[in-house]
């Protein structure tokens, strides 16, 4: 866990600064529905970069997605 630390917290910084750029480039006046695009865009790029440097740093192993299975006789 104490590894990972600083990938979470760069994911949740990432997730911040999207979330608030869209806000502010936003037309006023904000509703609701406004939020909830800027919080699920700052999401979706969040978990983007979670995903990516978990992979690149993480699991350096070249059968990270497909395993190969031993042929049977």
């Amino acid at each position: 866990m104490r590894r990972n630390l600083p990938i979470i917290l760069g994911a949740i910084v990432v997730f911040a600064a999207v979330s608030s750029v869209i806000l502010r480039f936003m037309p006023e006046p904000i509703e609701d529905t406004d939020y909830l695009i800027a919080g699920s865009a700052g999401t979706l790029v969040a978990l983007l970069v979670l995903f990516l440097a978990l992979i690149s740093t993480r699991m350096k192993a070249s059968d990270v997605f497909v395993k190969k299975r031993r042929k049977q006789k």
